[in-house]
């Protein structure tokens, strides 16, 4: 992998980690663009980190006022919204360590499978806005916030997005609206329950030994640029989807996506 090649594909996972347009699906498309390694682990390991980086950052004072809380050792608003992230981590955590393999192995990394889940993507984010606005419509009040069920439905809509090109944002923010919750605090909860899920995946990684097993096709220079690249990117795309989320001017996405799907298409007849 080439050094503008790493900085490229940095700045695509950065952006559309929070984008509701698949991280996983997009890395997969500019591979295939670019002819690189479709299976280099420690790459995006390394790019993940660097958005997980990212999004502590942007939230820095938010999960400093959440750990301020649960350290208080009572039960209160912060402990309350601390383990409702457990709560929606749950279905990840047994789809990750029991049936990611299984799930990989049976749907692939493909660009067709790619392009048929950003297909099911532009569905979810379209039925996500246009309940979300019924019900605006239809209440005085704008939603409400995220109960106990509300997390653990949006924990198991976070399961499904183990299949490539199907966005992790996407499903879960779409799946939140869907179900009421205010769209102000679907963004936030939406990043800050994968947390812990990624940077754990990337922990087994590291202690099985996967990571510098598939490290010695990419020199430290790009590693590091694609590193930055997905923090910066990141922490912006962050932000940004925080502002469209609250407008719900989700339909753009949708369209997107669609756009993507016929990408990956077209580039399965190419390639």
């Amino acid at each position: 992998m080439e050094w503008f090649q790493a900085v490229v594909l940095g700045l695509v996972q950065g952006l559309t980690e929070f984008l509701p347009v698949s991280s996983s699906g997009h890395l997969t498309i500019f591979k295939a663009i670019f002819g690189v390694d479709a299976d280099n682990l420690s790459f995006e390991v390394a790019v993940h980190a660097a958005t997980v980086l990212s999004t502590i950052v942007a939230f820095r004072k938010e999960i400093w006022n959440i750990l301020g809380g649960v350290f208080k050792f009572r039960y209160n608003d912060q402990t309350r919204y601390f383990l409702k992230i457990c709560v929606s981590m749950i279905p990840v955590f047994i789809v990750g360590v029991f049936f990611k393999d299984f799930v990989t192995d049976i749907f692939g990394s493909g660009l067709v499978i790619v392009g048929c889940m950003l297909l099911l993507t532009a569905v979810l984010l379209t039925l996500g806005e246009t309940l979300s606005n019924r019900q605006a419509r239809m209440a005085a009040a704008q939603g409400r916030e995220v109960s106990y069920l509300d997390a653990f439905i949006i924990g198991i809509a976070q399961a499904f997005a183990v299949l490539p090109g199907l966005s992790r944002s996407g499903t879960t923010i779409s799946t939140g609206l869907m179900l009421g919750v205010k769209k102000s605090s679907m963004a936030q909860f939406s990043f800050l329950m994968v947390l812990v899920p990624i940077l754990g995946e990337a922990l087994l990684e590291l202690v099985g030994g996967d990571f510098a097993a598939a490290s010695s096709g990419i020199s430290p220079v790009s590693m590091v640029l694609g590193f930055i690249t997905a923090f910066i990117s990141g922490y912006i795309a962050c932000r940004w989807m925080i502002r469209i989320v609250q407008k719900a001017r989700l339909r753009w996405f949708a369209l997107y996506c669609v756009v993507a799907a016929a990408a990956c298409f077209i580039l399965e007849k190419v390639c």
